[in-house]
């Protein structure tokens, strides 16, 4: 099987591997519904030691940049409340923490959550967050270039693979709310 994006020599419809993925987001696959079927959710084996955006398009194509989205954990806290979300931009891009993520979650000040509140919470390892099986009622906070993608690779739950998926299939994951403006152009290194 060939991957819609990218060159990947080991792709399955992620329904045929649920033992790779964390069980978050296993639980997530098997309970799929909505418009995008599941076996439209592609599993495709990476090297978890290029899992990193920069050093993944290094080695699999510059033109995976735009193909691609990071999923980030945010706190936003107001008053006594803290409301941990995600964030899912195109990988070119940045989350804007202090504007439209705040603005969305209606909270005063907004961080990224710690590595072990990131991790803990959602039952996944740093750096192969997925927006695939995050916890229930969390909000996920999805930019509108993501939904107008054609095809996404995204984080597995694990360092080690990505998920392939139809970028519409974001719009339909549990709490998510489509963002135009949630990704900001990335500032340019050096």
């Amino acid at each position: 099987m060939r991957a819609p994006i990218g060159d990947f020599d080991d792709v399955r419809p992620a329904p045929d591997c649920l033992d790779l993925l964390t069980e978050p987001v296993a639980a997530a696959v098997r309970a799929w519904s909505g418009t995008v079927p599941a076996d439209q959710i592609l599993y495709v084996d990476t090297d978890p030691s290029i899992a990193d955006t920069a050093v993944f398009v290094e080695h699999y194509g510059q033109r995976l940049l735009d193909e691609s989205a990071n999923c980030v954990i945010v706190a936003g806290k107001r008053g006594e409340t803290t409301t941990l979300a995600a964030c899912v931009v195109r990988s070119a891009t940045r989350v804007d923490v202090n504007g439209a993520v705040r603005k969305a979650l209606g909270s005063r000040k907004v961080r990224f959550a710690p590595v072990e509140t990131a991790t803990g919470d959602t039952g996944m390892e740093y750096g192969g967050i997925t927006p695939v099986g995050l916890p229930a009622g969390w909000p996920v906070l999805v930019d509108a270039g993501v939904v107008d993608t054609e095809w996404v690779l995204v984080g597995s739950g694990r360092r080690r693979g990505k998920l392939i998926l139809p970028g519409k299939a974001f719009a339909q994951l549990p709490g998510a709310v489509v963002l135009e403006g949630l990704g900001l152009p990335a500032e340019p290194q050096g």
